[in-house]
């Protein structure tokens, strides 16, 4: 029995929840210390959140803007994420791979589009009274 589990630790490699929360820090680490846009997004977000704190917004307005701001965040990540795999696998061009990168950059594309949307909806009243 306890060969069994230490085999399982070993494939698996069960990580504490500190260990795991270090890996992920260290991924969003990476991301502002490499990526341009990732920091760009992010201090995009921190004034739409504060722009949302100052204009008092309440409720299901701020719940709104934070999932949003959210939504964007994530989406450049899988985007970095999967333009990282791909580099890593083929070093020489592909059309099908110039494909998987348009449209991985179409997916953040759509939800800057979504947050202007949104941004517009929360803040029109409050910036043109």
């Amino acid at each position: 029995m306890r060969r069994r589990r230490r085999f399982f630790r070993r494939i698996f490699r069960f990580h504490g929840f500190r260990e795991s929360l270090l890996i992920a820090l260290k991924g969003l680490g990476y991301l502002f210390v490499f990526h341009r846009n990732m920091r760009i997004i992010f201090l995009c977000g921190i004034a739409a959140f504060l722009a949302g704190v100052y204009f008092k917004l309440e409720g299901i307005a701020l719940v709104s803007l934070c999932i949003t701001i959210t939504l964007v965040f994530m989406a450049e990540m899988f985007n970095t994420a999967i333009e990282l795999i791909i580099d890593m696998s083929k070093r020489k061009y592909h059309p099908l791979i110039k494909l998987v990168k348009d449209i991985s950059a179409a997916v953040v594309l759509i939800a800057s589009i979504n947050s202007i949307g949104v941004g517009v909806i929360l803040f029109w009243h409050h910036v043109f009274k």
